[in-house]
């Protein structure tokens, strides 16, 4: 085997159309393969020992490069490189986007015994995005979402977490997210901060978001993409709630992974269907 690399967008998938292109230190090109439908390059061919540079291109994103060293038994293992939506290093237009549930996700994982996860969902939510025009961090984040929506999977557990022991769905139909600002956290990463309604307790929550680009959409709008976690613990939404199955060993975790998959719509309303 010659050279072996995977190719991926921000948030995992694979990049089948991706073109990979080794050039050797003079500049020359030595190879050219495109990526595979799991976006794997697989080339055969061993390569002469020396340093290389490797070029990632594909539609739609934005180009990337990375360093190769080709061994004595003529292998270059690149690894995995990952490609940014074109405009991905630019921010969202400034204005109103709105968050289209339809093409959006708010998920929780829970560790269940000690040793799986449980993913839930909720269904039923709307969110705006309001992007500064002068200065990013003072852009604003506000989410409503349905408690009574959430869905695991399993009506008897939904049922369970749907009651008093958990979300109480009766007293605090709602689950709200405000900002209250944005600090840069890496190259497009911020870290939203904001104040968190669940439970009827009132919380800071700090979102690690990731921008995963903006590009226009079959019905003549612009979207753009972002992928948001956090982790919470139960305690400090006053929900206690636990079953011990053996020492030291409950029924459900204490923290919640939260997993926010994002697409909003340019402007204050989505498009008619």
């Amino acid at each position: 085997m010659g050279l072996t690399a995977r190719i991926r967008t921000r948030d995992g998938w694979a990049v089948s159309h991706a073109v990979v292109t080794l050039t050797d230190m003079t500049g020359s090109q030595v190879l050219r393969v495109e990526a595979d439908i799991e976006g794997a390059v697989r080339d055969v061919n061993p390569l002469p020992p020396g340093a290389y540079t490797v070029i990632v291109t594909a539609v739609g994103y934005a180009p990337a490069a990375a360093s190769a060293i080709v061994t004595a038994s003529g292998r270059a293992e690149v690894g995995t490189v990952t490609l940014a939506r074109q405009g991905g290093t630019e921010l969202p237009p400034p204005g109103p986007w709105t968050v289209d549930p339809a093409h959006s996700t708010v998920g929780a994982v829970a560790q269940h015994l000690g040793i799986s996860s449980v993913h839930g969902r909720f269904t039923e939510f709307a969110a705006s995005i309001e992007v500064a025009p002068d200065d990013v961090t003072k852009s604003r984040v506000e989410a409503v979402i349905r408690a009574d929506s959430i869905d695991t999977g399993n009506a008897m557990r939904d049922g369970h977490l749907k009651s008093a022991d958990f979300l109480d769905v009766e007293r605090f139909p709602e689950i709200t997210y405000r900002s209250s600002g944005l600090s840069v956290a890496g190259s497009d990463r911020w870290t939203v901060h904001g104040e968190l309604s669940l439970h009827g307790v009132v919380r800071p929550v700090d979102l690690g978001l990731a921008y995963l680009g903006t590009g226009s959409d079959p019905w003549g709008g612009t979207r753009a993409a972002f992928r948001a976690t956090a982790q919470l613990r139960r305690e400090d939404f006053a929900m206690n709630y636990n079953q011990v199955v053996q020492a030291g060993i409950a029924a459900i975790g204490t923290t919640l992974k939260v997993e926010l998959d994002v697409q909003a719509v340019q402007g204050d309303s989505l498009p008619q269907a």
